[in-house]
């Protein structure tokens, strides 16, 4: 679905002057037009307009991998015409698909035996991970109160205010209470021994984030599998951990192998990973492994039989391409564990360089912490004359695309900047984007007066009533205020929004 605002209200026609040698008439831009065009005419009336996106690669707010190997595209243009639904008549990107499952379970310590096979399924990214590994424990938890005769009609599950949009939408688009434990500056992930006290017979789960996406911070799935255990111990509750490893998962088995996050914690009944990501193929692929059979109910597999032989299906929708799959395996069998390994490392050094580079500018303050997702989130020290929105727009002549966003609740008045460094990000870049930064920040220092400056001056933010008395606000009330300005202003901006 495409919510949008047209970008011209009085222009509803698509004119491509470059093209005419084909066609000299206008496309209407929101209807079909009557008649067929030559191929070329519309190859290059929609290249033209796809040059005004910004270059992925200097697009450093996505997790999201933007570049592969040449014979890997090969691979993936060769099979862009299979349905991957189709498993009986294309049975060889059926079994990549379950050596794929296989290997990540491995990689997450599974407790397989020697020839058991690990219980997972490709998606279409996390979210879709997310709503069937959520859907599995919703069913358990029904099954269960079910069979102790105890109503289940009020789930809930746990999780910090950190987590992505799509753990929102489960909870909205499956009828679950979503119990968030607060940020609080300084601490922007979930607090294990707040989130156990959140917990209660009608939970779910609760979802511990491997790699947040405001700062890239590991959440101490240790700690919170202990202290569930002892909570689990003492109600007589049996209630079960969800790693949303979407963005580390495929960095802590090569960064961080001692880390205990994963299978070998005895709570953690099931993970997903995005493949898109740090699994280093292009947007469009994720997965969600299980502990074992008996974490995934078996009446939310479907069995259908008229593509051909039985096959069983557990996803939210149904035809997809075959494509991101083969890329898949061909990253897991091309790198293997040691080029992995060797790419997060340079990933992670470069994100030094990059935090260095921020460092010795002495203009900000460093909100991620050097282990965890290889990224940097970073504030300005002094934003009296100029915010972290305005760094972010100026930078766009540049040709960066750096986002700035404001923490959630309890910590909404913070307001970071964030740099995610993928493989395709070299140290040359980022010593180039600190350049590129610094010379924003001398521009903006040069102007007289800054937006930020002229709402920070204005009285009505600067004071409130309080009976009757005029009492000069916080400063945290003050700059709460000017980023919901901020934000406000900025989005006025934007001619066309698409969700």
């Amino acid at each position: 679905m495409v919510l949008s605002k047209t970008a011209s209200e009085s222009d509803v026609s698509v004119h491509s002057t470059f093209a005419s040698r084909y066609v000299r008439t206008s496309f209407p831009r929101f209807k079909m037009p009557e008649n067929s065009t030559p191929k070329e005419a519309a190859y290059q009336i929609i290249n033209d307009e796809l040059m005004l996106d910004g270059n992925p690669r200097l697009n450093l707010a996505s997790f999201v991998t933007t570049w592969m190997e040449p014979e890997c595209d090969k691979l993936m243009m060769a099979s862009i015409n299979k349905n991957y639904v189709d498993m009986d008549e294309y049975p060889v990107t059926t079994e990549l698909q379950n050596r794929c499952v296989n290997m990540i379970a491995h990689l997450f310590n599974a407790p397989l035996e020697e020839s058991e096979t690990a219980v997972g399924v490709g998606t279409v990214g996390s979210s879709e991970a997310i709503m069937l590994a959520g859907l599995a424990f919703k069913r358990r938890w029904q099954n269960r109160r079910r069979a102790e005769g105890k109503p289940c009609d009020k789930p809930n599950i746990v999780t910090g205010a950190n987590v992505q949009v799509c753990w929102e939408k489960f909870a909205n688009y499956f009828e679950v209470e979503l119990k968030e434990v607060k940020l609080s500056e300084g601490y922007y992930v979930m607090d294990p021994v707040q989130a156990v006290e959140l917990v209660d017979e009608n939970t779910i789960c609760v979802a511990a984030i491997l790699g947040s996406t405001l700062n890239g911070e590991f959440e101490d799935v240790k700690l919170l599998n202990d202290l569930l255990m002892e909570k689990n111990k003492q109600t007589g509750w049996d209630t079960p951990i969800h790693v949303d490893a979407a963005s580390g998962g495929f960095i802590a088995p090569f960064l961080y192998p001692e880390l205990e996050w994963d299978f070998r914690l005895p709570l953690v009944k099931s993970i997903n990973v995005s493949g898109h990501k740090y699994g280093l193929v292009y947007a469009g692929i994720g997965w969600v492994i299980w502990r074992n059979k008996e974490d995934l109910p078996e009446e939310l597999i479907f069995h259908i039989n008229y593509l051909g032989a039985d096959q069983p299906t557990f996803t939210l929708n149904f035809s997809k391409g075959s494509s991101q799959i083969i890329a898949q395996y061909y990253q897991l069998i091309r790198l293997g564990f040691e080029g992995y390994r060797n790419i997060m490392e340079n990933c992670q050094e470069n994100a030094m360089v990059l935090k260095q580079g921020l460092v010795k500018t002495g203009r900000f303050n460093i909100v991620s912490k050097d282990n965890g997702v290889p990224l940097v989130a970073f504030s300005l020290k002094d934003n009296s004359r100029h915010n972290e929105f305005e760094i972010s727009d100026t930078l766009k002549r540049f040709g960066w695309i750096v986002p700035a966003y404001t923490m959630p609740a309890n910590a909404q008045h913070v307001t970071v900047l964030r740099v995610v460094i993928r493989e395709d990000f070299s140290r040359t870049l980022a010593e180039r984007l600190v350049l590129d930064i610094i010379k924003v920040i001398t521009y903006l220092d040069a102007l007289p007066s800054s937006f930020s400056a002229k709402v920070k001056n204005n009285d009505e933010l600067q004071v409130k009533m309080k009976n009757g008395t005029v009492v000069k606000k916080t400063d945290i009330e003050t700059q709460r205020e000017i980023t919901d300005v901020w934000k406000k202003f900025v989005m006025a901006r934007k001619a066309k929004v698409i969700c």
